[in-house]
């Protein structure tokens, strides 16, 4: 896998506790050979002159070497958390990547690389001044270190203002669970792999939520006159936020990050449209629940009169039954319950 003519490789480094012993076992040995060539001094071996005087000088020359060298090698010791990755860098070169987690050893001029731990600092250090502008002390921790979380990590799309098709602005939020699964390209190929998906997350949301209508009024819900059921954010959200995956996992897919899931967490109309736009659906829900109990009573009606005339309890010419109709429909169609009036003459 080629990352902007870097290929990825992993590296398999040597045991750190092993040469952590040798490098503390070299240390002890040149202190003690340092000790006893100040011993050998003191006691005047040194000016009598012989092979016994230059062992006293070599011991303290590779003392005073070993005293330099060792520090020197102590920081080839790395430690690999669970589920991270270091990346290594030798002389503005790569070096290699480092996936499996321990103590490890690797060549001691090698310098850890994450973009976005040198940012995280930067911004540390301005609260921190900040703060002590302010006459306050505050601490202020950043991350886990240089390596590169490998774990699942959740990005919350704060919530923005979007036309949808039809022109009604509306406030969409999202979240994106996210994680790097290519180290070296992650900090190698952007420049801040985090705030580049932040952003990238940020137009696809917007991108998404702009080709689909906030909701449909019609009955079928057809808005194009296709035949077939428009998407609509309030009602498609699920699969909206699919294709918002997707998108996004296209564009992110060169930084070495895999987009697990997209979920939008806030949908409404702005403040400007949200009374106006409520009374549309109110308005539309009274006509459709009329539409139905219209429909019941024109039934109802229908089955009365079919009743009275198969079962002949009462004769009624057109007039009386266009009479009987109206009251039926008032009676069924009402908001209010009806008063009866008993009638105590004929019905003619």
């Amino acid at each position: 896998m080629k990352t902007n003519n870097i290929m990825e490789r992993e590296l398999r480094p040597q045991n750190g506790m092993g040469m952590l012993f040798l490098l503390l076992l070299a240390i002890v040995l040149c202190t003690a050979g340092f000790v006893f060539t100040c011993i050998r001094v003191s006691s005047g071996c040194f000016y009598f002159g012989g092979e016994l005087a230059l062992l006293v000088v070599l011991m303290a020359t590779l003392a005073i070497l070993g005293w330099i060298v060792c520090p020197i090698l102590l920081a080839g010791l790395k430690i690999v958390r669970p589920n991270e990755a270091r990346v290594l860098t030798l002389f503005g070169k790569y070096y290699g990547t480092i996936k499996q987690s321990g103590f490890f050893y690797v060549n001691p001029f090698c310098t850890t690389f994450n973009p976005n731990y040198t940012v995280a600092v930067a911004e540390a250090n301005a609260k921190q001044e900040e703060s002590l502008k302010r006459g306050s002390l505050t601490v202020t921790r950043v991350g886990t270190g240089k390596n590169i979380s490998l774990k699942t990590q959740t990005l919350d799309n704060k919530r923005q203002k979007v036309n949808d098709v039809l022109g009604n602005p509306i406030i969409v939020g999202a979240v994106v669970i996210w994680r790097v699964v290519d180290a070296t390209r992650a900090v190698f190929a952007v420049e801040n792999y985090a705030e580049y998906l932040s952003i990238q997350a940020d137009s696809t949301v917007r991108n998404i939520a702009r080709l689909y209508p906030y909701d449909v009024f019609s009955e079928d819900g057809d808005l194009d006159g296709d035949g077939v059921p428009e998407k609509t954010l309030r009602g498609s959200a699920m699969e909206i936020a699919d294709s918002m995956r997707v998108e996004l996992q296209k564009r992110v897919a060169s930084a070495g990050l895999e987009i697990e899931e997209v979920r939008i967490t806030h949908l409404a109309y702005a403040e400007e449209i949200a009374a106006a736009m409520l009374q549309r659906q109110q308005a539309v829900a009274i006509i459709a629940a009329r539409q139905k109990i219209v429909d019941g009573a024109v039934g109802m009606v229908k089955m009365a009169l079919d009743k009275l005339g198969e079962e002949e309890v009462v004769v009624l010419d057109e007039e009386r039954k266009a009479a009987m109709v109206s009251n039926l429909l008032v009676i069924l169609c009402g908001n209010k319950d009806a008063q009866p009036i008993l009638n105590s003459g004929s019905l003619y």
